[in-house]
């Protein structure tokens, strides 16, 4: 396993970060894929095993069964100062007032639910899984810094939304000298670069470590476009909404890095992957896995470097893409 610093933090942790999206109890919330406890947790095992200490989960994943299965799993196979431990809050937790969205109530029920949930005092990284129009920012942003400065979080970071909104952020938080935010958690892949234009490199300027979500594009760039579809697929009514209208282009971008990972002789997984990786700004797309192999597939996507040619003919069909993500 290869480490490296979240942006300019001096937090290590593992180039490749295990989304636990996937674990949890199979049709609650919005994830009907989701494996169960028993079925999940090979995979937190088998990831600690290959070296991997980062992972990311939220508070809505499962309606929070997802990281009890995580806070369990953890617990149970590793140490807790060994581990990075990453978790959201935005999205509605019950029916009512107050139950979703980034106020100063919501923040600070919701940091303590994910810390029981998770089984632990403090969660390594406490992200904001989206932008609130609903709250001013420095209603968030002052919650936030309470939460670290009481313990709960050792680091701030922030999810998709427009790299002006995110600046906006950050000169707040300097400006009021409250905790910033060192990550951006966004939707980065080579059939949706649309974060290359302004995201990516304000997050370069600015020292902000990059952990994109979907790098391999909800399992679009794993396999050819008119392969055997997944549960998965037929069930995730965000992934049609990310790649909807897009048909045309996008399946040139996938018969390139199947034409690419076939004279290589890898699965088209570890293409995708590494050309994310081969970004500086980033330092570690969060990988799902719900078969072992998909994480045998993203640590050997470590080792394949890319030529500059390889590169081109990856990115040469890319066309502009809706911005999409944010919500």
């Amino acid at each position: 396993m290869q480490y490296a610093k979240l942006g300019h933090t001096g937090l290590d942790i593992s180039r490749l970060c295990l989304g636990c999206m996937s674990y949890g109890t199979p049709g609650a919330g919005s994830h009907p894929w989701s494996l169960n406890e028993e079925d999940s947790r090979p995979y937190i095992r088998k990831a600690l095993e290959m070296g991997i200490n980062f992972f990311d989960t939220a508070n809505m994943y499962s309606d929070g069964s997802s990281e009890d299965i995580v806070g369990r799993a953890l617990k149970d196979f590793a140490r807790r100062e060994e581990v990075v431990i990453a978790t959201k809050v935005f999205n509605r937790m019950h029916e009512g007032p107050n139950g979703a969205g980034l106020s100063r109530k919501a923040i600070m029920q919701e940091i303590d639910n994910s810390l029981r949930r998770l089984q632990t005092d403090y969660v390594d990284l406490y992200q904001i899984h989206r932008f609130d129009y609903e709250t001013p920012i420095e209603e968030t942003l002052e919650a936030l810094n309470d939460v670290v400065k009481a313990g709960k979080a050792r680091y701030i970071g922030a999810s998709s939304m427009f790299a002006w909104q995110f600046a906006t952020m950050l000169a707040t938080s300097k400006a009021n000298g409250w905790s910033r935010f060192v990550s951006m958690q966004n939707f980065v892949n080579l059939i949706y670069r649309e974060e290359e234009r302004e995201m990516l490199p304000l997050c370069e300027a600015e020292g902000i470590g990059v952990i994109p979500w979907s790098p391999m594009a909800r399992g679009r760039l794993t396999r050819r476009w008119d392969a055997e579809s997944t549960p998965r697929t037929e069930t995730d009514p965000l992934r049609r909404s990310l790649f909807a209208d897009m048909e045309k282009a996008d399946r040139l971008v996938v018969d390139a890095v199947a034409d690419v990972a076939e004279a290589r002789g890898v699965p088209m997984a570890q293409i995708a992957l590494a050309w994310v990786l081969r970004k500086s700004v980033i330092s570690a797309p969060i990988i799902g896995a719900t078969k072992l192999h998909h994480l045998d597939d993203a640590v050997a996507a470590l080792d394949i470097e890319l030529t500059d040619e390889e590169v081109a003919k990856l990115e040469a069909p890319y066309v502009p893409h809706p911005v999409v993500g944010h919500s």
